[in-house]
């Protein structure tokens, strides 16, 4: 198990083009774009990261969300198809449809990522064990599931709904490339 990082964000100079973990702006396709789309309004959701997964080869984790401007309820439901986490190369998941467009809707600037140990306290991280704000929420479905992402709102680069001071939670089936975003709020 990889040891948990603090992740903190900061503004990039220009867009992003590099595989990386980074947030914002349009994501970075390693292979043909699968932008997903909202199961209740049939548009695309929007971008929120990539992550860069361990390897050798550069294998990314995509994460969107659907927009809140049009109040979508389930955004915190793991299959609920109104969020979509993904790796490729990999395969999404069959709760939620794809388009085959390479840009779409996004929160803001790519802000890059900085890492440090884990100081223990609530807040945006990789890896390691997650801290549930109101109780253990990990796939029960088969699979090799990997805890990869906790993603607090109140410290991201951009605006999220994630109801009052929330945190989503990410996990990636490392074998098929599929994944599950939930949120909980306090």
């Amino acid at each position: 198990m990889r040891s948990k990082l603090t992740i903190r964000f900061t503004e990039a100079a220009e867009p992003i083009t590099e595989p990386v973990t980074k947030f914002g702006g349009q994501p970075v396709w390693l292979e043909e774009p699968t932008w997903p789309l909202s199961a209740e309004t049939g548009r695309p959701m929007r971008f929120v990261g990539q992550i860069r997964l361990p390897g050798d080869e550069p294998r990314l984790a995509y994460l969107f969300i659907t927009d809140e401007e049009d109040f979508v309820d389930g955004t915190h439901e793991p299959a609920g198809g109104e969020n979509a986490l993904f790796a490729q190369p990999g395969e999404p998941a069959d709760f939620y449809q794809l388009a085959r467009i390479r840009r779409g809707p996004m929160f803001g600037p790519d802000h890059q990522v900085e890492t440090e140990p884990h100081s223990g306290e609530f807040g945006s991280a990789l890896w390691g064990e997650p801290e549930w704000l109101q109780g253990e929420e990990e796939p029960d479905e088969p699979g090799d599931w990997r805890f990869v992402l906790q993603l607090d709102s109140s410290d991201a680069p951009f605006e999220l709904n994630f109801g009052d001071l929330g945190i989503g939670y990410a996990y990636l089936d490392e074998k098929t490339g599929q994944g599950r975003f939930l949120w909980q709020c306090g």
